[in-house]
């Protein structure tokens, strides 16, 4: 968490109240969606397109999400259909009624291939139980055996928990394409980092910002590695994309992220982001002095104490900055008598 924003302006101090929308620029909706965890929302956002409307995100797909969608559906939003539904990337909290819009409403998807093919293929691998490439990522991260026995025999997360089935067929963004939406024009950046391939929507005519995850105004997005790709490096991923997207940034600009305010003082906030990080690898290199598993080190790389309810994303998050140092060479890496993998400076 991020503490001082003396240079970052929230227009507004709350969010919209369930079943509710605030209009942040004209023909721009904000409305904000449940989620079942500590970070217990997610914005979604609702653009004017003439004849019909285009959707931003979609939240879970959970049957509350869906009878609010209902509702506003029929109310605020029941003078035209639902044409689109662009989703900046793949995580089950905005994609996850991409497929019940596609169904049910006839709406069309857009979004970038990797994210169309990440969660199609997610929702198609359910499992029982964890398999034991998860397991063995668990175990070299220092996960405690008695939590990883516990585990082993129960129902993990599937994709498919979260995510409506999603059909065949979607439209492919990328980079630099440009997206017209009620007579405004949207330029796509991709970022990285914390989703591959994370479309983020630029309006220069307007200042505004449709940034999903990629950045946020007082959390950095969670960089993780999971047993998907062990050897991954989302943080450097992450950095080349805040170095290249803070080229476009300027203080004027209203960032409408996937969670918490939208807010103005974009190059602030890439400074900021970009330094807690740097810090974070700074600490660790220091801690790591002796011979340190991943799971040891969440006190120094976030500076508190970490609960069960955040103890997965903690654990994703502190592989990735122990991979990032390791593979420039700042770090050691040795597989032990356990199976655990030990860093050391």
């Amino acid at each position: 968490m991020v503490k001082d924003l003396q240079r970052i302006e929230t227009p507004w101090t709350s969010p919209p109240e369930i079943g509710s929308a605030i209009e942040v620029a004209k023909g721009v909706y904000w409305i904000r969606l449940p989620l079942p965890m500590k970070l217990d929302h997610v914005n979604a956002y609702v653009l004017d397109d003439d004849d019909s409307w285009t959707i931003i995100d979609t939240g879970l797909g959970l049957r509350a999400t869906r009878q609010i969608w209902r509702d506003l559906l029929a109310g605020l939003l029941s003078e035209k259909p639902v044409g689109r539904v662009i989703i900046t990337h793949h995580h089950p909290d905005h994609i996850g009624l991409a497929g019940w819009f596609q169904s049910e409403l006839n709406a069309e998807l857009w979004t970038t291939r990797t994210a169309w093919l990440m969660a199609r293929m997610l929702c198609l691998d359910v499992q029982k139980t964890p398999p034991p490439e998860t397991l063995q990522f668990w175990r070299r991260a220092g996960m405690a055996p008695k939590i990883i026995d516990e585990r082993a025999n129960g129902k993990p997360f599937n994709f498919a928990d979260a995510v409506h089935p999603m059909p065949l067929g979607y439209r492919r963004i990328q980079q630099d394409d440009v997206i017209e939406i009620g007579g405004r024009h949207w330029q796509v950046h991709m970022g990285n980092g914390h989703a591959p391939e994370h479309a983020t929507l630029w309006n220069s005519s307007d200042n505004l910002v449709l940034a999903g995850d990629q950045i946020i105004s007082s959390i950095s997005p969670n960089l993780g590695v999971y047993a998907t790709e062990p050897e991954a490096d989302p943080v450097g991923d992450w950095f080349e994309s805040c170095g290249r997207l803070a080229k476009l940034a300027h203080p004027d600009q209203l960032v409408l992220s996937g969670h918490k305010l939208p807010f103005k003082g974009l190059p602030f906030r890439f400074k900021q982001m970009i330094e807690n990080h740097h810090g974070a690898l700074e600490r660790l290199v220091a801690f790591l002095d002796q011979p340190k598993a991943a799971t040891e080190c969440y006190q120094a790389l976030f500076k508190r104490h970490i609960d069960e309810d955040e103890y997965g994303l903690a654990l994703v998050e502190a592989v990735a900055h122990l991979n990032h140092l390791y593979l420039k060479g700042d770090v050691t890496r040795c597989l032990d008598s356990d199976g655990v993998y030990r860093y050391q400076s």
